[in-house]
């Protein structure tokens, strides 16, 4: 049953080849068995999982229907869930039980979905590796000594392993797309504003947005469906119809324009991973696109832009952390001053506190103009140049990072290495563009992901691809050895 998809496990509840409790008390014990080699847990829910599966078989036998009914999957332990410990991967909110359900959290609900519990993440989604986690590091399944990608490597590495077959992720640089790639999984990070932030616990604000990782482009249709959809208690939420992603699948990609930028091909990007995108375009040429070279000029600016801007944010964002009102409070603080340092000096960890500090001198009164600013400049040229490129393409194709996933601990003396990896995805973050990651195939074992970017509010044209693709490769049907 674990090796199901999310669409197979649609169509054996419906079929009544098993119920919702049986599958969601087979995954449970699967986690338990195996996850302690991963560390891709922070929370079990065991008791709500098998609450939630029951009454999903019961809506079924009253007739109910629908893709997710009675489909076990995970949260990111940044999505807030009533009652049940939301941490942020940080010692900050261990303590931290959330009052209210994220939106996400509450329409996947609604939908029937079961939920088993809450993956491990880098702390305050600040990372590229999963190692930021105050609850250690996450293990990827391919190779245990290497990392799973972050910030959403827990959910990632328990999706890979066959733990569940989906699960919700987050993407603020990369953080959904880097982690598919480095586990051979799909990642879909959803237009700005097409899924509610409300109820998700904020890194950067304008960058952050929630998606799903599964196995495969259809999985990531159905999950999307249930998260899609405008929020009035989220300012940024865009009022747009949501499609049903599902029914785009078959399109054929006849006459569909990709275009390839000639910067994705620089030095920096390992050969191995160049040769097999080159192999995943010329089959999008068999079943019918038609490939153009274009350029985005503005992309050598995108990292140090987006490591301003981030960073900027987050320091607001995570000031609200002082030990007042909920999560770590120092022990025996001498006043309020020693209070607020004790506190978010023990409760952050090294890489947030490196990022909040950054922040705070980018938004400094002698430095705004020079550096914030500035960095906000860039970011429309970025998107200028999307905008360009979208008038003579219908999507951008390019490899999801320029390297297969580094050994645990390999970058941690060098965060502007980690910063680098995340060269071909924070340009989607900037612009507020949807982007896919599908796997592509393996370098030294370890898994590749082709990325692909779309105009605004078409992620089932990506989608679409991406499943087209995979009825064509079976790269996303390999399973890591073990699980």
């Amino acid at each position: 049953m674990h090796q199901m998809t999310l669409a197979e496990i649609a169509r054996g509840l419906a079929d009544k080849k098993f119920s919702s409790e049986e599958l969601t008390k087979v995954l449970l014990a699967r986690i338990t068995q195996l996850d302690p080699q991963l560390n891709s847990f922070i929370s079990l829910t065991e008791d709500l999982a098998i609450e939630q599966a029951k009454a999903a078989d019961a809506r079924r036998a009253n007739g109910d229907s629908g893709a997710l009914l009675g489909a076990p999957i995970a949260h990111k332990d940044l999505f807030c869930t009533q009652g049940i410990r939301t941490s942020c991967g940080s010692k900050m909110l261990d303590n931290f039980k959330a009052p209210y359900d994220a939106t996400v959290v509450a329409k996947l609900a609604a939908a029937g979905a079961v939920t088993l519990g809450k993956t491990n993440m880098d702390e305050f989604a600040m990372g590229s590796a999963n190692e930021s986690s105050w609850y250690g590091a996450v293990k990827n399944p391919w190779n245990l000594e290497h990392v799973p990608g972050g910030s959403s490597g827990g959910s990632a590495a328990a999706v890979a392993a066959r733990l569940l077959p989906a699960a919700t992720a987050t993407d603020t640089g990369g953080s959904i797309r880097q982690p598919a790639a480095f586990t051979n999984l799909t990642g879909l990070k959803p237009t700005y504003g097409r899924v509610s932030r409300w109820g998700m616990i904020a890194y950067a604000s304008s960058l952050d947005q929630g998606g799903p990782l599964a196995r495969t482009a259809e999985d990531c249709a159905i999950l999307l469906q249930g998260m899609a959809g405008f929020d009035p208690n989220d300012s940024t939420s865009i009022d747009e119809p949501v499609p049903d992603y599902s029914a785009s699948l078959g399109d054929s990609l006849q006459g569909l324009r990709i275009g390839v930028p000639k910067e994705y091909f620089s030095a920096g990007l390992d050969p191995r991973i160049a040769e097999l995108i080159q192999n995943s375009i010329q089959q999008l040429q068999k079943l019918g696109a038609v490939i153009k070279e274009i350029s985005l000029p503005n992309m050598q600016h995108a990292i140090p832009a987006y490591y301003v801007i981030a960073p900027a944010e987050a320091s607001s964002n995570l000031s609200r952390f002082d030990g007042v009102r909920f999560g770590h409070r120092c022990e025996n603080p001498e006043n309020l001053i020693d209070l607020y340092k004790r506190s978010r000096g023990e409760g952050f960890g090294a890489e947030v506190q490196r990022r909040i500090m950054v922040g705070a001198y980018a938004l400094s009164a002698g430095y705004y103009d020079a550096y914030y600013l500035k960095a906000q400049k860039i970011r429309r040229l970025v998107k200028n140049d999307f905008m360009a490129a979208f008038n003579e393409v219908d999507i951008i194709l390019g490899p999801t990072t320029p390297n297969p996933a580094w050994k645990l601990g390999a970058k941690n003396s060098d965060p502007v290495a980690a910063y680098l990896e995340d060269v071909y995805t924070i340009t989607a973050n900037l612009a507020g563009l949807p982007g896919l990651s599908m796997p592509a195939g393996f370098v030294d074992g370890l898994p590749v992901g082709v990325q692909l970017l779309a105009p605004y509010f078409q992620e089932g044209r990506l989608l679409n691809v991406a499943h087209q693709y995979q009825l064509n490769t079976d790269w996303h049907t390999r399973t890591p050895t073990g699980f």
